[in-house]
Parts: C-alpha cells; sequence; structure tokens
C-alpha cells in the first residue's frame, strides 16, 4: 500500500531537517538534553518512515553544513595568521576568537556515560591530565621535562587513588585558553587542573563539571614601581596588557567600566605573548590572577622594578573540570580534592599516615579505609586515600612544596587556609 504523506508527517519531517542542522551547527559545548533531546529522537522516526522524500533536502543541507563548517575553518586560520603578523592587536585576536567559535560550532559535546570514564581510563593504564604547562608554582616543566606544581600534584592525587600509584599518568600542556575547554570536550584529556574560574556560563554551557575549588584566587594589576601607581582611579587612558579569551578580559573592562575610566586593552592570544609585550614597555600595567602575577614577576629580569597592586579586581576560584555526564568520574575526582583537605585537618601526612593504622578515631578510620566501604561507591580501593596521601601529602603539603614559604612565590595561605584558620577550605565529612 503507498505511504500518504500527510501535513503532519511533512512537517515533522521539516522539524527534523531544521533540527539536525542546528546540531550540526549547535555551539561547541551545547549538548541536547531533556525535552529537546526526546524532540529530536521523535522528529527524526518520522524522517525514517519518510526516508525517500528527506533524501535530497538531507543531502543538500550536509553540503551546506559542510560548506560552512570549511569556511569559518579557513576563517579561523586566517583569522589567527592577521593577530601573529598584527603582533596580538585587540582587533586581530578578537576576529581570531570569533571565527575559532564558528569552527568548533559543528563539534557538538558528546557526554560521557556513568561509569564509563573510569573503566577507560583503567584500560589504558594511565590518567591523561591538561595542564598549563608554562605557570610556574602551578603548573610547568622542570629541567628534566617532568610535569610539576601545584596543579600537577592534584592530578598526581587523582592518579594514586585510581591505580594506587601517583606515576601513572600522562600530562599535555595547554598553555593557550582557547584549547583548555575543546581538550575536555574531544576527551583528548580526561582531567582539566589548570587555573580555570568555575562561573556559571562555563559550568552551564561548555560540557563540563567543576570539582571542588582548589585554590581561591582574584584577579590584580602588575605595574612599573617607578610609576608609583597604588590604585586602578590611578590608571585612566592606561595601556593594559591582557589575555583573549579569558575571564581576565571581562574582568578589566568590568572593572574600569565601574570606575568610569578609559584604558586600551592590548589582547595576546597567550599569557606569555601579554607577559612579553609587558616586559618590553608596549603595557603599562599587565593583569591576570594574582597568583600568576606572583610567579610572572619572580620570572622577569628585574623582579623589584615591578610592583602588584593591591587591589583585586574580581573573584577567581580556580577549579579542576571533567567531562559532563558521568557522575562517578566526577565524585572521585570532587572526593580525592576534599580527601587533600580533610587530611591537612586531621593531621595526616606523607610521612606519619602509616601511624594512623592504629587510630581508635571513628572518623580516622573510615577515612583511610579502616572500615566501612566508602571507597566502593566511587569505583576504588577503600583505602584511596591512603594511597594519595602517600603520593603527593595533604593539602597544605602540595601548597608549601610550590608556593609556601620554602619557594619563590611565598604566597600567603590567606583564603586558602582550612576553615578553622580563617581560610575557605571546608570539607563534608567522610562518613
Amino acid at each position: 500500500m503507498k505511504l500518504k504523506q500527510s501535513p503532519l508527517l511533512v512537517a515533522m519531517l521539516v522539524l527534523a531537517l531544521v533540527l539536525s542542522a542546528c546540531a550540526g551547527s549547535a555551539p561547541a559545548g551545547e549538548t541536547s538534553t531533556g525535552a529537546g533531546a526526546a524532540s529530536v529522537a521523535a522528529a527524526s522516526q518520522a524522517a525514517v518512515n519518510s526516508a525517500p522524500l528527506a533524501a535530497s533536502t538531507a543531502a543538500s543541507t550536509a553540503t551546506a553544513s559542510t560548506a560552512a563548517s570549511v569556511a569559518a575553518s579557513e576563517a579561523a586560520s586566517t583569522a589567527a595568521s592577521a593577530s601573529a603578523a598584527a603582533g596580538g592587536t585587540g582587533q586581530a585576536s578578537a576576529a581570531a576568537s570569533t571565527a575559532a567559535a564558528a569552527s568548533g560550532s559543528a563539534a557538538p559535546v558528546t557526554p560521557a556515560s556513568a561509569g564509563e570514564y573510569l573503566q577507560t581510563i583503567r584500560n589504558r593504564g594511565r590518567l591523561v591530565c591538561g595542564f598549563h604547562g608554562g605557570f610556574a608554582g602551578f603548573g610547568t616543566l622542570d629541567q628534566s621535562g617532568n610535569a610539576v606544581g601545584f596543579d600537577v600534584d592534584i592530578c598526581k592525587a587523582v592518579a594514586a587513588a585510581i591505580f594506587g600509584d601517583a606515576t601513572k599518568i600522562e600530562f599535555r600542556p595547554l598553555p593557550s585558553a582557547a584549547t583548555r575547554f575543546t581538550a575536555v570536550q574531544t576527551r583528548e584529556i580526561d582531567i582539566l587542573s589548570r587555573n580555570t574560574t568555575w562561573t556559571i556560563s562555563r559550568d552551564t554551557s561548555v560540557g563540563m563539571d567543576f570539582a571542588p575549588t582548589t585554590f581561591y584566587d582574584g584577579q590584580g594589576m602588575m605595574v612599573r614601581t617607578a610609576e608609583n601607581l597604588t590604585r586602578l582611579e590611578d590608571m585612566g587612558g592606561a595601556t593594559i596588557c591582557v589575555q583573549s579569551g579569558t575571564t581576565t578580559e571581562l574582568n578589566l573592562t568590568d572593572a574600569f567600566r565601574a570606575l568610569n575610566l578609559e584604558i586600551s586593552p592590548v589582547v595576546f592570544d597567550t599569557q606569555d605573548a601579554a607577559t612579553s609585550a609587558y616586559a618590553e614597555g608596549r603595557c603599562d600595567g599587565l593583569t591576570t590572577d594574582k597568583s600568576q602575577l606572583a610567579s610572572i614577576r619572580v620570572g622577569l629580569p628585574n623582579p623589584d622594578e615591578h610592583v602588584i597592586m593591591d587591589v583585586t579586581m574580581s573573584k577567581e576560584p580556580l577549579t579542576p573540570a571533567v567531562l559532563q555526564g558521568d557522575p562517578q568520574w566526577h565524585d572521585l575526582v570532587a572526593w580525592v580534592v576534599y580527601g587533600l583537605i580533610t587530611a591537612e585537618e586531621l593531621g595526616i601526612t606523607q610521612e606519619n599516615v602509616d601511624t594512623f593504622s592504629a587510630s581508635q578515631d571513628p572518623n580516622v578510620r573510615r577515612f583511610l579505609g579502616l572500615e566501612g566501604e566508602l571507597g566502593q561507591g566511587l569505583g576504588v580501593e577503600n583505602n584511596f586515600m591512603v594511597n594519595v596521601i602517600k603520593g603527593v601529602g595533604n593539602y597544605g603539603e602540595i601548597y608549601n612544596r610550590h608556593l609556601g614559604p620554602e619557594t619563590p612565590f611565598n604566597l600567603p595561605r590567606g583564603q586558602n587556609a582550612l576553615y578553622r584558620d580563617g581560610g575557605l577550605l571546608y570539607a563534608p565529612p567522610f562518613r
């Protein structure tokens, strides 16, 4: 019997084609969930039932989508070349960012499924961690080519929880802020631990779940000591070096807009380029997170000729992130971070952890897996925190190792102290 094409069927077919085209051009980081996913499924079934009618239109749509993607990719390449040729001017960087966003529009994020990530990592035999690669104190390479830093040790802690060995890990440097989210979305890395600010838009639009904050920071401003600048109000008309595609760029504009002052941002694709321009005298000031400014200042030829102003322009909770969709994987990363905080609170260190095996304190016994089955819910051994502490120590040890008094940075704990010491670090109970 010949199928009669009713107006309703045709309408559903058209809807399927439109939604299919939109899915192919959705912004990177967006996913179809809930009612939207259900609509796509229903419309797709209608399309299957009327495949002969859909074929020619679908082919036309696919061709147009492919052409648009290629054109966007070419535009990104052209814009990036223009930015490099212009030495990182704001206009060129803005064009490159816009084109890059268009280029990535054909790759919507595919969420992970429950339990998938941990099994994938176990099968591979190592954790893959995305870190900065050029941020001294937080994530850089030492003279032997080994990854070192505060963010690096967070990743090592997760590897220790999974394998009982903090060395079963591979590091991927991500110096460009523009590539860090893509690396998560495309599953190039399992975890991003790279001075990344947790914001509502990032939590809801780039396909990632954020773990607990590991470092509370704020945006600052570095200027030359000889200029005697102490307040943002003194900087009207100044040129400011800043990295593009970051919350830093937006915060800079907001801060001076609130003061009703005009400035001239000079925008660069990488922090290294922005720092070099400032060091060469091309900008009056350099802005980024205060922790990064402290790292940059130590590396300048004459650190004493530069000062970090006593101003904070924003809240910057720097937080590890994982691909959205696998609650077990997110929970494991989260509870490893909470475990580092709890270990410091309980006084358990890399050196003395074995001595706590005889403890009768039920909080300690649950925490170390001496009783209870807390690890099983995370897919790891019950004594996973013993392995973590043996591998990297507690939160305070990690902090002091890379940022504390015995380092060139000597960053005060401040907000990154335990709650009982006036800081913001607070972990839910292990029970």
